[in-house]
């Protein structure tokens, strides 16, 4: 049966949850909306705290865990990190410090780069060390490029294989892979493989966009990720992430930023991951997911224009 993102996001707000449609989950109206995490039996807030380049903004690691803590006590409870995320590990060192004491109230994801298995498994090992915890929630192969990345992650040494050891391991509950490059390469990565998640650009404007060269968004005339590799994924009943709602701050000034943030999460996802370098944005971002309401199929189109 096909779904279009209208009846996944009523179905969702009524609370009519099916095995295709995941729900949002209200409980009071100053309560963050979560919704299931695919088919992982996990809900997951619809606001999630990007771990990222916005989050080392934060020049005081003091300051940045104090604004980590606020989200939390926020609502916002799926947080996002990655192994390469600062020069020495910054953002897995500073979520860190908040696991110590409170690990057990976030769903916590990390991703790795590496494309070799020893490699990834190092990495993964590592991300554990500076998360201080025996386990993630969420663990990806961070960043798919094009064919050619996936051969490489699918070959016999290939990161694949440390993606599953993990899981095996229990180090993860979760096995997932991210892309903000191409989704026909995403698509055929989901379809081949399993995952119990996904990370990808999904955006008011950008998602016809490649953010693989750093902070440059090239064209991409082949598609999108909301028409190529989304179906798949909601096919799949996996648990996705959206990422990139801003589009590296060049759809800011296309709407409001109610709007960007509502588009995103208008679409058939877990949950959008957003990064806030300052702390009224945690505020602002926070409310705005409290106060969530889809947009109408005219306004989504209108402001993808």
């Amino acid at each position: 049966m096909k779904i279009s993102r209208r009846q996944f996001v009523e179905a969702s707000a009524l609370g009519c949850a099916t095995a295709l449609l995941p729900s949002i989950a209200f409980a009071g109206s100053k309560k963050m909306p979560t919704r299931p995490f695919g088919k992982t039996g996990v809900k997951v807030p619809i606001l999630a705290f990007g771990g990222g380049s916005r989050y080392l903004m934060y020049q005081n690691a003091d300051e940045a865990i104090a604004v980590l803590n606020h989200a939390i006590d926020l609502g916002i409870s799926y947080i996002d990190t990655a192994h390469e995320y600062g020069e020495h590990g910054e953002s897995e060192l500073r979520i860190g410090e908040v696991m110590k004491t409170r690990r057990n109230e976030v769903v916590l994801a990390t991703k790795f780069i590496a494309r070799k298995s020893d490699e990834a498994k190092r990495m993964i090992e590592s991300s554990l060390q500076r998360l201080q915890t025996d386990h993630v929630d969420v663990l990806h192969i961070h960043s798919l490029g094009r064919a050619e990345d996936l051969a490489a992650i699918e070959a016999p040494d290939g990161a694949l294989k440390a993606l599953y050891w993990a899981r095996d391991q229990k180090m993860t509950r979760f096995a997932g892979i991210t892309s903000h490059t191409d989704p026909h390469t995403l698509a055929a990565a989901l379809e081949r493989h399993d995952f119990d998640c996904t990370q990808m650009a999904l955006n008011a404007g950008l998602t016809r966009m490649d953010f693989g060269t750093k902070n440059k968004a090239i064209p991409m005339p082949e598609g999108n990720f909301e028409t190529v590799a989304l179906p798949v994924a909601n096919r799949k009943k996996l648990g996705v992430i959206a990422m990139k709602v801003f589009g590296q701050e060049w759809l800011l000034g296309k709407a409001p930023v109610e709007k960007l943030v509502y588009f995103s999460m208008s679409l058939p996802v877990s949950t959008a991951v957003i990064g806030m370098p300052k702390r009224e944005y945690v505020e602002r971002n926070a409310a705005l997911a409290r106060d969530f309401a889809p947009l109408p199929d005219a306004e989504m189109r209108r402001i993808s224009d």
